[in-house]
């Protein structure tokens, strides 16, 4: 096919962006390409916010037509956690059909070399950006998310992430010089003398499992890594979260199209209600790659089950935040108020277990004990929240029925330290909003262990009165090592006490923040600097990103000649 976009084009486009990203993954500093203001688009062909709003009211009822090979049916029915029925149709695949097809492309994806795959994904990346408004309110529609939380996390945070994995991909495929001429001193003899070249190849075709509270943030990182490395991507998006990530195939699509490459090299694998597709999926032999957030027992399965495919898995976890001491006792409670309010907890790196003494803490402000810890935590959740309209801001919406039943469970675990309470959302008044519930629990009691000992996924945390910091170290310990942890945190100013926290997150693998009182947050990271995950324990098999993620999606080939 011809191309609308040439490879000269576009590396004289993003070449210099895709320099800056492997500036930024070699010294961890703080860069980013997209911005997170909503005001800085609306130029240069971006759509402003009142274009992007007008282009997403023109989705619902719609059919988003891909042009895939293989559409035997037309499948949807997202329903927004704001009581919005979204009503768009999907192409639903003949897999027998449609994974063939996008077998066809990858012989020419491949031959196109590192820099042209990635540059392409580069000017998939800035279409997505100048439509961030779009994209941000489809997020919203089908994760719950906050508007403003979904516009920075699904739009420029998922962005950057993409950006991440994209140069990731291309350092280690370069790693390898594409040709060499070897020669090899034979003494009095004429020497051996071969010319190798060598050639990164695709695994296959990658499945990408979207999830249903982060589908870009969790979806782009294993997208853009398969894609860059030469692979063919199947996009199987959540049930209830497909808009986005068609959004994402449909731009991808008309990119490879328009570059001169088949658009069959990225696809979309909707579903019918109940079809459960993902298992089948799995274990096609076409299939190589998974990348997979979720549930652990699905997680655990794919592991297990899809043994021809490379499989990355980001699972569930029991972060934990052990508390100490600390020199900033208002400014800790207002940082852990805000990481336990975000989004309504329904983030992955979201604190679950808050380890505190039962003796007490000390502080700028004297010693605290355990029930007034627990009592000034709920009043400063109470208050970060006592306003309804910055309430809904911050909350969002719970994104499922699951979500709301644990909350409602969690109140009959222990004593209550702080009761969830309903907020009111005039603007979307079918939104489930709730606040944060907040339970007391005793460590030494063999009772409450499996209550904090699991993963209670939504807005609920537990203080968890323990014996001594000893005691705490070694149930952070425990607690990493059986269920995973995709982040960790401490209050200390105990230079004893730090360092056996950070021992414990360097031997089991796991990410640690310490001291966070200011304007970042135990569950945020950013991506170019903190790695989201470790793959070191049983939160997730993988990290993002990292040269592990992306290294083992394709495999170095070499062909070498007598010169």
């Amino acid at each position: 096919m011809a191309a609308e976009l040439t490879a000269h084009e576009l590396i004289e486009k993003h070449r210099p962006t895709l320099d800056q990203a492997l500036e930024a993954i070699r010294t961890r500093a703080y860069w980013s390409p997209h911005p997170e203001h909503p005001k800085a688009y609306g130029e240069n062909g971006s759509l402003d916010a009142a274009a992007g709003k007008a282009a997403f009211d023109a989705l619902p009822g719609t059919r988003l037509d891909l042009g895939q090979p293989g559409t035997d049916d037309w499948v949807g029915g997202e329903i927004s956690p704001y009581g919005i029925e979204l009503n768009v149709s999907y192409p639903h695949a003949d897999l027998d059909v449609l994974l063939p097809a996008m077998r066809s492309g990858q012989r020419a994806w491949r031959d196109a070399g590192p820099e042209v795959r990635a540059v392409v994904c580069l000017e998939i990346l800035k279409r997505i950006s100048d439509r961030t408004h779009e994209f941000a309110h489809a997020v919203m529609h089908t994760s719950g998310q906050a508007f403003m939380m979904a516009f920075q996390a699904g739009g420029p945070h998922a962005q950057d992430r993409g950006l991440e994995a994209v140069a990731y991909a291309y350092a280690e495929q370069v790693r390898t010089p594409e040709t060499a001429e070897w020669t090899k001193p034979q003494g009095k003899r004429d020497p051996l003398v071969l010319t190798k070249r060598f050639t990164s190849v695709p695994r296959g075709i990658g499945l990408v499992i979207g999830c249903n509270t982060f589908p870009t943030w969790n979806g782009y990182p294993g997208l853009f890594a398969s894609l860059a490395t030469g692979n063919a991507v199947l996009v199987k998006p959540h049930p209830r979260a497909v808009l986005p990530l068609a959004l994402t195939v449909q731009v991808a699509r008309d990119v490879l199209a328009a570059a001169g490459f088949d658009p069959n090299l990225v696809a979309l694998a909707a579903e019918r209600s109940g079809e459960g597709i993902a298992k089948t999926l799995a274990t096609r032999p076409e299939i190589r790659i998974i990348d997979y957030t979720g549930s652990t027992s699905f997680g655990d399965w794919l592991e297990a089950n899809a043994r021809q495919a490379q499989v990355y898995t980001e699972k569930a976890g029991v972060n934990t935040v052990l508390v100490h001491s600390t020199d900033d006792y208002k400014g800790m409670l207002s940082n852990l108020a805000f990481s336990l309010s975000l989004y309504s907890g329904q983030m992955c790196t979201t604190p679950q277990n808050l380890l505190i003494p039962r003796d007490g803490i000390t502080t700028d402000q004297g010693p605290k004990t355990f029930d007034e810890v627990t009592a000034d935590l709920a009043r400063a959740v109470d208050g970060l929240l006592g306003d309804d309209a910055r309430a809904n801001a911050l909350l969002g919406a719970i994104v499922n029925p699951d979500v709301k039943a644990r909350l409602e469970a969690a109140a009959g675990l222990g004593e209550v330290a702080l009761a969830s309470r309903e907020i009111a959302n005039p603007e979307f008044p079918d939104a489930v909003v709730r606040t944060p519930v907040i339970v007391k629990l005793d460590g030494a009691k063999p009772d409450d262990e499996a209550a904090y000992m699991s993963e209670c996924f939504g807005p609920v945390s537990f203080a968890v009165a323990v014996d001594s910091v000893t005691d705490a170290v070694e149930l952070l310990r425990r607690t990493v090592r059986e269920k995973g942890a995709m982040t960790v945190g401490a209050y200390t100013t105990d230079a004893g006490t730090e360092r056996a926290v950070e021992e414990v997150c360097l031997e089991e693998s796991a990410q640690l923040s310490l001291n966070l009182t200011g304007g970042v947050y135990v569950n945020q990271t950013a991506a170019f600097s903190d790695f989201h995950g470790s793959g070191g324990n049983p939160a997730a098999n993988a990290a993002l990103t990292d040269g592990a993620f992306v290294a083992n999606r394709f495999r170095t080939v070499e062909v070498r000649r007598e010169a």
